[in-house]
């Protein structure tokens, strides 16, 4: 069947929207024609619309996008985020899901959307989807295993109770474990156990309760709550609560609603309990078993004490038959004559080391004496005095035979060294960096010159070369290196005093 195009014209009869254009051949603006088509879509569309289909293109942004689609054709939906806490929607790509709500034309993006108020997958409730998927992700996890599952405490110290203080469920606990043992204690944590933030308190009083745990002698902890709809009971399937049960250091025990509900804290807690009476019998020991085990130890205690007490005695009579205990006198006797035998043994054998001693001592001497330590000593004196003479006199003549040396070494010295030179009216001039003065051509007017004569050294100043010689212009030769300069001015002594 062909499909007729829009006609705004007959739409007179419905409530005004926004008016054609006066002129029918002249041309609509762009907000006049989104706003034909929103009046369009709100009045000739029934809100809310039911659709059905499949789930794709899912995105998370604060709200829900997703396109719903089938095998004809794709709608753009969206999803608030208040609709999604209010009814628990979880979403996947490919879920097949009916949404209920209504269209709506976003003039300014050009976008006709589909706005949901309630999401329900088809085939199956929401919550035993959102159920499902959060056990199939614990259960990967390991958070439901067993082998990490702690035992109970047989004797614990305090037991906390993690419920409502209204509920009934803590009556049970509480008469069972007033009955079973009282020497248990209880501390009541109290918390809401269904409604908005009903999950969010549980997991906050629970990770309190487990930074306490030490001061507080907490040893177990039971989290319970009585039976309910799947909806009263859906704050126990809260993934942060089931990992504050999973990092809980005390052994926890759940009991929640009947025996047939089943809540993700009681897949995660270390011990699941049908009912709240059943979680407190699991973690109180039975007072009158307990009386019954104390009887029968005593009974078992005092036998063996007997038996014990029999044997000792028996023991004792045995050994009041033996020689030492009856006749303590004869082992002080024998243990006397042991002593006096063992004096006179050691009194023997200190008379034979004595002997034994004295007669080294003697051979010794002998020895010694035969040596005559004394006179070899005083020998070897007189001969270590004649050299130490020998020694003294040898170096004094060596001494005296170095000095005339030195002397004469000094006087040929001084009579060719360059102060005699000086002192027969020769001199030497150097310019003022220490080089020597060879040649006029080396100087040049402005130049200072030291002459160093026997007596001490003149400074002057060059005013000019010599007539007919020209100043040279290139630059002076290099100052010879410091080793040739110091054999240069060997040659002469400097004088002290300028």
């Amino acid at each position: 069947m062909a499909r007729h195009l829009f006609d705004p014209s007959k739409m007179a009869a419905q409530p005004k929207g926004p008016a054609p254009p006066p002129v029918a051949d002249a041309p609509l603006r762009v907000r006049d024609l989104a706003a034909l088509v929103d009046a369009a879509i709100r009045r000739g569309v029934a809100s809310p619309l039911r659709v059905v289909g499949e789930v794709s293109g899912l995105r998370e942004r604060t709200h829900l996008y997703f396109d719903l689609k089938d095998g004809e054709a794709v709608i753009a939906c969206v999803l608030f985020a208040n609709v999604v806490r209010k009814h628990r929607i979880v979403l996947r790509d490919g879920l097949e899901v009916v949404v209920t709500g209504s269209l709506e034309f976003y003039a300014k993006a050009g976008k006709l959307s589909f706005i949901g108020t309630s999401a329900q997958p088809v085939g199956a409730g929401a919550l035993d989807l959102a159920f499902k998927q959060l056990c199939d992700e614990l259960r990967a996890l390991g958070w439901f295993d067993d082998v990490r599952k702690r035992p109970l405490p047989t004797f614990p110290r305090r037991v906390a109770v993690l419920t409502s203080r209204s509920s009934a469920a803590l009556q049970d606990v509480l008469d069972t474990m007033r009955r079973r043992c009282p020497a248990v204690e209880v501390a009541l944590v109290d918390a809401r156990v269904q409604g908005e933030g009903a999950a969010a308190e549980l997991r906050a009083k629970l990770v309190a309760l487990s930074r306490r745990h030490g001061a507080l002698g907490i040893d177990a902890v039971i989290i319970t709550r009585g039976g309910g709809s799947a909806e009263d009971l859906w704050a126990f399937n809260d993934r942060a609560l089931a990992e504050a049960i999973l990092k809980c250091p005390v052994p926890v025990v759940a009991a929640i609603g009947h025996e047939t509900d089943t809540t993700i804290a009681e897949l995660v807690a270390d011990v699941r309990a049908a009912t709240p009476t059943q979680a407190a019998m699991r973690l109180t020991p039975d007072m009158a078993t307990l009386l019954e085990q104390v009887d029968l130890s005593a009974t078992r205690l005092r036998g063996a004490l007997l038996r014990r007490t029999a044997e000792a005695r028996r023991a004792v009579d045995a050994l009041s038959r033996r020689r030492p205990i009856a006749s303590p006198h004869a082992i002080t006797a024998d243990a006397r004559a042991r002593l006096d035998r063992a004096r006179e043994r050691l009194a023997d054998r200190v008379r034979q080391r004595l002997h034994h001693a004295s007669l080294r001592l003697e051979r010794a001497a002998s020895r010694l004496e035969s040596h005559k330590p004394a006179a070899e000593m005083a020998r070897r004196g007189q001969r270590l005095e004649h050299m130490t003479g020998r020694l003294e006199r040898a170096m004094a003549h060596r001494l005296a035979s170095e000095h005339k040396r030195v002397d004469a070494h000094d006087r040929q010295l001084r009579a060719v060294g360059p102060q005699a030179v000086l002192a027969r009216g020769y001199s030497y001039t150097t310019l003022a960096d220490g080089r020597l003065v060879r040649s006029a051509l080396v100087v040049s007017a402005g130049d200072e010159l030291v002459t160093t004569l026997a007596d001490g050294r003149v400074r002057s100043t060059v005013g000019g070369t010599g007539p007919g010689k020209p100043t040279p212009t290139k630059a002076p030769p290099k100052a010879p290196p410091k080793a040739d300069r110091a054999s240069q001015m060997g040659l002469f002594g400097e004088t002290k005093g300028e």
